[in-house]
């Protein structure tokens, strides 16, 4: 970097609670990276991801700081897949959520090193937010990740439950219903009906949610879709037995569904 941006000037910008010093910092690995390439500012890496911790709702004129320090990370390009992951063991919700976005902006890379820590991670928290990222994947690719998600969608873990079972709904947006095992496809749609009978209204929700997404991306036929219509409408209590679910999230979602059929 030039000499009046040393790595201890940058490093000092990115501990700043000021916004403008923030972005000063940012700017300048941004200016680094296209001088000399992503080598010049990797030293930089670690730095940018303390600003993953950063409390948007405590302070929300930061939400465009951590956005671009998201980005930052991202066009380092596949070398930091592996550190990502390791650091969504951490525990602090905000950094991991901040790090299942740039997971899921690196995209079709990310699959496979997101898979294989699934599977031998013993840290339920890491599994659940690396289906959080797998759900942030935009690619048809993902859909090898459809048989882990539907595994971790009968947990017993409230929040990988409730992770999982959004996921199913964020696959659906990319996947190709084609690419889709019948098997899977039926064990995603009969577990989604399960978990309409969870407890958590948030689950239920998202159960719906996903359901809804599942009949709009050709993941239903046409009988499927049926049936879908009238549990949604019994959610509502627009049937017969006017029984409606008493979660108003539950029934925003069912409404929302019911466009798709």
């Amino acid at each position: 970097m030039q000499e009046n941006h040393t790595y201890e000037t940058v490093k000092a910008l990115l501990a700043s609670n000021d916004a403008e010093k923030l972005h000063e910092g940012l700017e300048v690995i941004r200016q680094a990276i296209a001088r000399k390439g992503v080598q010049e500012a990797r030293q930089c890496f670690e730095l940018l991801t303390e600003l993953f911790y950063i409390d948007t709702l405590d302070n929300p004129e930061l939400a465009p700081i951590l956005n671009e320090a998201i980005s930052l990370v991202v066009g380092f390009g596949e070398w930091v897949i592996p550190h990502l992951i390791s650091k969504l063991d951490e525990g602090d919700i905000k950094a991991q959520m901040a790090i299942g976005q740039a997971l899921g902006r690196i995209g079709a890379d990310a699959i496979q090193p997101l898979l294989e820590a699934y599977r031998v991670s013993k840290n339920i928290g890491q599994k659940t937010f690396i289906l959080y990222a797998l759900g942030k994947i935009k690619s048809p690719k993902i859909v090898v990740a459809a048989e882990i998600v539907l595994e971790a969608a009968s947990s017993t873990d409230c929040e990988m439950l409730d992770t999982a079972t959004r996921a199913i709904g964020k696959l659906a947006e990319s996947m190709a219903p084609a690419d889709l095992p019948p098997e899977i496809r039926q064990g995603l749609i009969d577990q989604l009906y399960a978990n309409l009978s969870e407890i958590n209204p948030v689950v239920r929700s998202k159960a719906v949610r996903s359901l809804g997404k599942l009949a709009r991306f050709g993941f239903m036929n046409e009988a499927e879709r049926q049936k879908l219509k009238s549990v949604c409408e019994s959610l509502l209590g627009e049937d017969k037995d006017f029984d409606w679910d008493r979660a108003y999230i539950v029934r925003y979602q069912a409404q929302e569904a019911l466009q798709y059929l």
